[in-house]
């Protein structure tokens, strides 16, 4: 496993390499790489996990809520 320094120097290895290019297309490529390395999470997680979210805010906003403390009390024994 590489440590924190080890990716730090890749980093700035990175860096200087990209702050040198003239290719366009290369630079388009890199560009066409970040937008596809940062999706939206949302985008990535199951439909069960999407229900189970959009049924939490539902239970929000209709205020089912249940206190802290009542979670506390009901899973205290694993806490």
């Amino acid at each position: 496993m590489k440590s924190n320094n080890d990716i730090l120097d890749q980093k700035i290895e990175l860096i200087q390499w990209v702050s040198s290019l003239e290719d366009k297309s290369m630079i388009e490529k890199l560009l066409q790489l970040r937008k596809t390395e940062t999706k939206d999470w949302w985008e990535t997680i199951q439909g069960q996990e999407k229900d189970s979210i959009l049924q939490g805010i539902e239970d929000a906003e209709n205020n089912k809520l249940n206190s802290h403390s009542s979670a506390r009390k009901l899973y205290e024994k694993w806490l």
